[in-house]
């Protein structure tokens, strides 16, 4: 599965570089130069990852990152940031402000890659394989089935794929709007409370063999997969 990653850098040698290496790579690069279009990019279609430069367009990085970490939509990203400061002081403030790691520049584009692989297998393990697991839930797919604790679950094509979008996100909260977006589609008129009805679909099929249940309300904010649901 390809990788969403957003590049704001401002330096376009540099961006040109980072793009070729993480398309060859199988990622899907959106690059800006611009701290406030990186808010609005992330806001809009939020990535799989942002790698965020220190010293860019307008608003700085560590206000960009500060900024995402505070919005909902954007508040679990994986943010990494490249900076040409190495003092101990400036790592602390930024990963102080949000971000999952720190890479001073000169750097290596193969090791920065890894890094981000190695951010991503931690929050979201649909990249890491065409399996897909989260607690006792196993979903395959290539052969396109779920299975609960070894237990085949049937699922209707809704359910399965509001199911693997909180797969590939576990312990993000999504809004209604935000999973319209995501499993729906931005063309496709639904009333957004029809999302209701298919999550609360989704929790039977996924509880029929009992379980605790792995997807939480958040009030006022939406829903999520976690192990800490209610």
């Amino acid at each position: 599965m390809r990788g969403r990653l957003l590049l704001v850098e401002d330096d376009d040698g540099l961006a040109e570089l980072l793009r070729w290496h993480f398309e060859r790579e199988e990622f899907d690069v959106e690059r800006t130069p611009d701290g406030e279009e990186a808010l609005l990019l992330a806001k809009e279609n939020p990535p799989d990852v942002v790698l965020l430069d220190w010293m860019i367009e307008g608003i700085s990085g560590i206000e960009v990152c500060r900024r995402l970490r505070r919005a909902t939509p954007t508040a679990n990203l994986p943010i990494i940031m490249l900076t040409g400061r190495g003092e101990e002081e400036d790592r602390i403030r930024g990963l102080d402000t949000g971000a999952d790691d720190f890479v001073t520049k000169p750097f290596s584009p193969r090791e920065l890659v890894a890094r981000v692989r190695a951010v991503l297998r931690r929050v979201r393990p649909a990249l890491a394989g065409e399996q897909l697991a989260f607690a006792d839930i196993q979903m395959d797919i290539l052969q396109h089935k779920v299975r609960r604790g070894g237990k085949l679950v049937p699922l209707g094509p809704t359910e399965y794929r509001l199911l693997k979008h909180f797969l590939e996100h576990p312990g993000r909260v999504f809004s209604r709007e935000r999973l319209l977006d995501s499993v729906w589609g931005r063309d496709v008129e639904i009333d957004i409370r029809t999302i209701d009805v298919h999550i609360r679909r989704l929790r039977r099929a996924i509880n029929v063999n009992g379980g605790p249940e792995l997807i939480r309300t958040v009030r006022s904010a939406g829903y999520a997969l976690d192990d800490d649901a209610p």
